[in-house]
Formats: C-alpha cells, structure tokens, sequence
C-alpha cells in the first residue's frame, strides 16, 4: 500500500509541471505592437515580454505592426493560430474606439482571447505656460466666451485624446476645436510653441514636458489621482463628477485560445507585474491597475466599448476617411 502511494505521488508530482508545461506555448513567442518603438505600448509590451520569457524559458519578442490607430495590429493577431505564440498588446483605440468609427476585419470581442490588464494610464488635460485659463472652470469660462474658438490638439482624429476632449466638451456644453495630429510628439511641440492651446494628452507623453515646465497641468482623468501626479486634481474634483478617460493596455491572444492557457499566460503577467523593477517603471509611465484576472480584464474591455461606442455616437465623431 506505501508502494502504491508513493508511485502515485510521484506520478501526480511528474503530471502537475507535465500539464503547465503543455498550457504555455512550445517555442518563442511573439507580442505585436501597433505602434512605433519608444511609445508607452512598445515600452509595456517590453518591460512585461522581458519577464515572460525568463518565466517560460523562451524567446519572447517585441514586433512592432504600426498604423491605423494600432488596429493594423489587431487585425494580423486575430488572424493567427491560437497556440500562444503570437499576442498582442491590445490598446484602447483597437479595442474600444476604432470599432466604432470604421468597419474592421475584426470583430474586438470575439476574435480575441482575454490575458491580462497590464495597466491603465490617466490623460492631461495641459497648456502651455501663456495661456490665461489654468484651472478646469477657467477653461470652461473661457471655452464659453469663445465658442468654437479655443484650440486642443490630440494624436490623431479617433484617438483617446481626441475622445476625451469630445467627454469634455459634452458634459461642459461647449464646443472647441479639435486640432489632429499625427502622435504625440508632433502635437506637444505645437502645444508648447503655442500653435494649439490645450490638449487632453496620455500621461506618458506629456509627463516630460510638466517636469520641465514646458507644458502646465490642469487636470488628470481618472477618478482618482495617479501616484506620479499627486497635486493635480482629476476632472471630478474640478466639477465633472464621473469624468474618467484613460488609456489602456493589455495582453490578449487570438481568438479560441484555451482557457487554461490563457489562465496560466494570466498567472505568469500577474507575478511580472509585482516584481519591485516592474513596477518602478509602470509607475514612470504613469500605467496603474494591472493585474487581476482575465475574467476582470474581459469586463473592463466590454464595459469601454460600451462607454465609448455612447461617447461617439452623442458626439456625432466620424473616423478618418
């Protein structure tokens, strides 16, 4: 009897690693970027691939697939075998905004499979230093006097920044000028130049320019103040109750993968994302509240397509054509 119970334990002590083992892709992995190297997606799908594939024991890569808002991206992930070897660092534009302004190749909900939240980033709402309205009723005040006349510049037509700009604009009842740019970079140097006056801009991008000076904070977009901006208020405390826009990651994989692959890809992220060096630079780049289960990740998805599908649609934004 001793005999028995101990080849069953070895037996059950062999089958545990043998099943994780068979849950995680067999060879090296690819995460797709939909946008250029150096940004906060590339930077995320970076410092997070870095960790997996000392975990797995692999070879995880970085490719960038940029374009068409990160949905270029997207529309390649969905379209590849479901055996973990290709995900993608799915992006608020890709998955809850772009669907609603163009038709795609891809359906955001079910051509994809859930992993893991890796972080939620917090807007600024910013201007440069000669602009008199510094405070969020100031810019209302002065949106008010002159309608259709102040400017705000955002990364690109359909973006976070220009949505939120569009939240902005509904729950004040004013109206601005959306001024699109290419990205970021391009738009800031405007902003601070002074060719556009205020902008709604990621936390990530516009982060330098508050520490320089360059550019003023007004404001942030989440609920609650992010760790790395503690003396700005957020867009509720300055009198719009429930304003949240925010930019979002996370890992997700093509469409059927297995759910205890997914489970296990979810276990590793959550354990990536507590290492102390992780964490330092999620906090740099402003990026919050990853982690969790890929349960919570799928809700939070569905819950922003839903928000920003109403967002469009009372805002009348179109997407490019």
């Amino acid at each position: 009897m001793q005999r028995r119970t101990f080849v069953t334990g070895v037996a059950a002590s062999i089958a545990l690693p043998l099943a994780r083992a068979q849950n995680l892709p067999q060879g090296p992995v690819r995460i797709i970027v939909g946008f250029a190297p150096g940004g906060g997606t590339d930077l995320l799908a970076r410092v997070i691939g870095q960790k997996l594939g000392e975990m797995w024991k692999t070879q995880v890569i970085v490719e960038n697939k940029a374009g068409a808002s990160g949905t270029i991206a997207a529309d390649y992930v969905s379209k590849q075998p479901s055996d973990g070897s290709v995900l993608h660092m799915a992006h608020i534009n890709s998955h809850a905004i772009v669907p609603h302004l163009q038709k795609l190749n891809y359906d955001a909900e079910k051509d994809f499979t859930p992993i893991a939240m890796v972080g939620v980033t917090p807007n600024l709402l910013i201007c440069n230093a000669q602009q008199p309205a510094k405070t969020v009723k100031d810019l209302v005040a002065l949106c008010k006097a002159n309608p259709g006349q102040v400017s705000f510049g955002s990364a690109g037509n359909g973006s976070a920044q220009h949505l939120a700009l569009e939240m902005f604009m509904l729950q004040a009842g004013v109206k601005a000028i959306h001024v699109p740019y290419k990205g970021s970079g391009p738009m800031l140097t405007d902003l601070i130049g002074g060719q556009v006056q205020y902008s709604f801009d990621t936390m990530t991008a516009a982060t330098p320019h508050v520490k320089s000076g360059k550019a003023i904070p007004i404001a942030q977009t989440r609920l609650k103040r992010a760790a790395g901006h503690p003396n700005v208020p957020t867009m509720a405390e300055s009198g719009f109750p429930g304003f949240e826009a925010t930019t979002w990651y996370g890992l997700v994989g093509p469409g059927k993968m297995s759910p205890a692959m997914a489970r296990r890809m979810n276990e590793d992220v959550n354990k990536a994302l507590v290492m102390p060096d992780v964490m330092e630079k999620l906090e740099a780049s402003g990026a919050e509240d990853g982690g969790g289960s890929t349960e919570k990740f799928q809700a939070f998805m569905h819950a922003e397509q839903v928000k920003w599908g109403k967002i469009i649609k009372e805002a009348g934004v179109k997407g490019d054509a």
